[in-house]
């Protein structure tokens, strides 16, 4: 329900082309095992907006420039989900009324079966989300957003291997006890508030009692590196599914973070972004 826009992209270009079928480029993260046809998520995300749109589905070609590590909990999906839909919107004449804003949440979170991601990455800065309620007349996803506070300064580590996120969440119970569910709220709603106005509250608001510790013994290296720095005082979490750690640091203790990075892991300033999904149109 919750989620955090990072200043970490993807750059996306599609060109509209005469001849039918999709050809795809992939440069930077993911190059190697990507696939290069219509079965791309960025291609899949652009066919189900045109489908929505009611338009013809025309031959293009697509190239994907990924800074956004992929199964890392980083939320590469919900990046190339959105970045799809408003490549694809963005094509056609009067897509936006085609497909308004509220039906690209909609769509966005169909296809990534939850709301968290590709809120942030639709909206930016720091947001809470929620699916359609069953039953109710009102059958959209929403989502509002917050602004992040400016001595919060995300770091990402990044472990050389990743984890499926459908992987990850396997490991969760299905049933949770009842003192859980409410220490967890707790938390959750304190978040917003240590996030948007007193970090200073950050380490109570990201303490945890139903994902983390529940697949420590998918990423042993990760959970060790989360407890480490949380005993130094830094609030430290896995990010998304994971096995990325997300700490949120300040000035005083960013060199404490990235000091402690493990070999072969990368560390990445990620400075939260208030804006993030941008669509550029040319006309040749």
């Amino acid at each position: 329900c919750l989620g955090l826009a990072l200043g970490l992209h993807d750059r996306l270009v599609a060109m509209v082309t005469e001849a039918p079928g999709v050809l795809v480029h992939v440069d930077g993260e993911g190059a190697d095992f990507l696939p290069r046809d219509e079965r791309h998520l960025v291609a899949r995300a652009m066919a189900q907006a045109w489908s929505v749109m009611g338009v013809e589905a025309p031959g293009f070609v697509l190239r994907c420039e990924n800074a956004i590590p992929q199964s890392r909990g980083l939320g590469s999906s919900a990046a190339a989900i959105v970045g799809g839909i408003l490549l694809a919107r963005g094509l056609v004449a009067e897509g936006d009324m085609l497909l308004p804003n509220e039906a690209v949440l909609d769509l966005a979170t169909s296809m990534e079966g939850h709301p968290d991601n590709v809120a942030a990455t639709r909206l930016g800065g720091f947001t809470t989300a929620w699916g359609a309620t069953p039953g109710s007349d009102d059958m959209h996803a929403g989502a509002v957003r917050h602004d992040v506070h400016e001595s919060v300064m995300p770091v990402v580590l990044v472990p050389p291997s990743g984890m499926s996120t459908a992987s990850a969440r396997r490991m969760l119970d299905d049933q949770v006890a009842r003192d859980d569910a409410v220490f967890n709220i707790g938390r959750a709603a304190l978040l917003v508030h240590a996030l948007t106005h007193d970090p200073s509250h950050l380490m109570a608001a990201t303490e945890d009692r139903l994902h983390q510790d529940a697949r420590s013994q998918a990423y042993p290296a990760s959970h060790a590196l989360v407890m480490e720095l949380r005993a130094a005082g830094i609030p430290t979490v896995i990010s998304g599914a994971g096995p990325t750690v997300l700490a949120f640091a300040d000035a005083d203790s960013i060199a404490t973070v990235t000091e402690r990075v493990p070999d072969g892991w990368r560390a990445l300033g990620v400075d939260p972004d208030p804006v993030c999904a941008r669509v550029h149109v040319r006309c040749s």
